[in-house]
């Protein structure tokens, strides 16, 4: 588990306390990652293999004595390993593999599985439409928020940049209960700013505790 009993309940009672405060359900998610990214070991396999091939050449180049260089299969077995090595590295190492993750692929992936999400947790059900997803993925270190149609026109895209921007540094870092926290908290003050407010007794219709998922393997 990312998060701990504790922290899970510190994100509970904060969550409770902006939706006391505005009346918007908040529902927060930790993922491991938004996708598979069955292609991320193969791309980095191809680097490998260009770079030890690079490496060949120049070593070629620099030692046209050197015996190895004469032998096609010796070549293709230390293209093979290097290739190999580094697909290696990116199925165990999420630094290494995210360096083949491009932005707007991950981008894509991350507001495709928001949305699931949203659907899959029933986020809509709520009777004003007013429910917000703060979701942080691990592998991919970003943040998705996702308000329901009820808060459009009455909170800016500016506001929730912001509150991303507030919850980054500590993703960054790996703090992932922190940047909840810190995102719960931004989100309350936004929303009691726009005009939110709750009703004393009001029905809890959304889960408040942090909800944690593997993601897809």
């Amino acid at each position: 588990m990312t998060i701990s009993r504790t922290e899970s309940e510190t994100i509970d009672a904060a969550v409770a306390r902006v939706e006391a405060r505005t009346g918007v359900p908040i529902v927060t998610v930790v993922t491991g990652k938004a996708d598979s990214y069955a292609e991320l070991p193969w791309m980095a396999f191809a680097f490998g293999v260009l770079l030890a091939s690079l490496a060949a050449a120049i070593l070629d180049w620099l030692r046209p004595d050197w015996p190895v260089a004469r032998s096609a299969v010796v070549v293709a077995a230390m293209l093979l390993a290097a290739g190999g090595a580094s697909a290696l590295a990116a199925a165990i190492v999420p630094t290494y593999a995210r360096l083949f993750l491009r932005t707007a692929v991950r981008d894509r992936k991350l507001r495709h599985y928001a949305q699931s999400l949203f659907l899959r947790r029933e986020l809509a059900k709520t009777r004003a439409r007013n429910g917000v997803l703060i979701l942080v993925c691990k592998f991919e270190r970003r943040v998705e928020i996702l308000p329901d149609v009820g808060l459009y026109g009455r909170v800016a895209p500016e506001d929730w940049s912001r509150i991303v921007a507030a919850m980054m540094p500590f993703v960054r870092a790996g703090r992932f209960a922190p940047a909840l926290h810190a995102g719960v908290a931004l989100a309350g003050q936004i929303l009691a700013t726009r005009g939110f407010a709750g009703s004393a007794g009001g029905a809890n219709e959304l889960p408040d505790g942090p909800i944690e998922e593997q993601g897809p393997s």
